[in-house]
């Protein structure tokens, strides 16, 4: 258990800039905190002590605002960053090195008995408010984006974005966890598409017009130019907002 304890507290000043010196990390990381506490707790609840596991792990929630079953198995250098709202079920298994952030669920979808909560593999980057819910298998050195709902197995080497989360990305190179910018965004690629669709249609509505009625084309030209175009400002503002 203590190399397992020292790699929960080295991996955080891998991984976050704002780590300054061991004092800070110790005693202001509430990510470190609840996994100290859950290691004592899912020890125990191993040699099948009643009541005691479960009452530790609810003042770690307490105090710490994160939620962990004692009966979870989490591997060794994982760091749950900021951590408020995070909740861990029952039956979860979180490989090494995984990075979670606030607001993440690895939750059930159902009551059903057994294994019931997801898998990660190794290296897997789960984004703020991420839900991973039911017995799934996250293979390593997968990346969930923030918001996103995962309710499927995802291969290894992935990134998973949207509700409900798609593979969008597949490569053979590990995932650099501090990249968060660098998601791709298949909703607004979509959006994109379509939108270029119905402005080419618009285009060809107006031939068609032009060839038979020219009065009525150059109206309906001038209805287009003033209400309908991609141009307009708040489509514009719309999709620079969106990045699509």
């Amino acid at each position: 258990m203590l190399s397992t304890l020292l790699a929960d507290f080295r991996i955080i000043f891998e991984r976050d800039p704002a780590a300054r010196n061991w004092l800070e990390v110790l005693f202001c990381y509430p990510g470190l905190q609840a996994l100290i506490v859950h290691r004592v707790s899912h020890g125990l609840y191993r040699l099948g002590l009643p009541f005691i596991p479960r009452f530790l792990s609810h003042i770690a929630r307490f105090f710490t605002g994160i939620e962990i079953h004692p009966g979870a198995r989490i591997g060794h250098g994982v760091f749950i960053d900021h951590g408020m709202g995070v909740v861990i079920g029952e039956t979860a298994i979180i490989g090494d090195y995984c990075l979670i952030y606030q607001g993440v669920t690895l939750g059930g979808t159902g009551k059903e008995s057994g294994k019931r909560h997801p898998t990660l593999g190794e290296n897997v980057v789960v984004g703020g408010g991420a839900k991973v819910l039911g017995n799934i298998e996250i293979g390593d050195n997968v990346r969930i984006g923030a918001g996103s709902v995962v309710l499927r197995h995802v291969p290894s080497d992935c990134t998973v974005v949207g509700i409900p989360g798609r593979i969008v990305y597949r490569s053979g190179v590990k995932v650099n966890p501090l990249e968060h910018g660098s998601l791709p965004d298949s909703e607004a690629t979509v959006i994109r598409t379509l939108l270029d669709r119905i402005e080419a249609l618009e285009e060809q509505v107006q031939t068609l017009q032009g060839q038979r009625e020219p009065e009525l084309a150059a109206v309906h030209r001038s209805y287009l130019k003033d209400s309908c175009r991609l141009s307009d400002r708040e489509i514009q503002q719309f999709l620079d907002g969106a990045g699509i």
